[in-house]
């Protein structure tokens, strides 16, 4: 797509490109968080479901905001739940996981594989010369340590 962009062309469709796997672990994360929040059953029951409710929202926000710089940077933004499936590299969900513990377990390996690849894009886009897109990984990844941290903590 045509902008007035200031960064080179081939530096907008690299970082597009790095930026897009990130979306598509986003939605996954996001879409993880809330089948846990649905399914979670136990003890614990309403601080898991709102700890679970709280990531679904925060993701939600990530989602919103590496979208719109793949936008700024004049490529298309890939954000659709097919899409995500095909570009996502976080561990599967398994379906039927009820228990607080499975539940916890299961978004920590996520949490965990998600801040490792924004880490990497991260060095990448300042590498590249994108202080904007490297602002953006570092408040996504900051979220996503903090809420590994949280999600740990609960593990014990």
């Amino acid at each position: 797509m045509e902008t007035r962009n200031v960064l080179p062309a081939d530096v907008r469709r690299e970082l597009a490109a790095a930026l897009q796997p990130i979306l598509a672990e986003a939605i996954d994360l996001e879409r993880q968080a809330k089948q846990a929040h649905w399914n979670v059953k136990g003890p614990g029951f309403y601080g898991r479901h709102k700890l679970f409710d709280e990531l679904h929202e925060l993701a939600e926000d990530w989602i919103d905001l590496v979208a719109e710089r793949i936008a700024q940077l004049g490529h298309l933004t890939e954000g659709t739940l097919q899409r995500a499936a095909e570009l996502t590299r976080l561990p599967v969900f398994p379906l039927g996981l009820t228990s607080e513990r499975d539940n916890l377990e299961q978004l920590a390996k996520a949490l965990s594989a998600f801040t490792a690849h924004t880490r990497e894009v991260l060095k990448k886009s300042e590498e590249l010369g994108d202080p904007i897109a490297a602002d953006i990984l570092t408040e996504v990844t900051r979220g996503a340590e903090k809420y590994l941290w949280f999600v740990e903590a609960h593990l014990g």
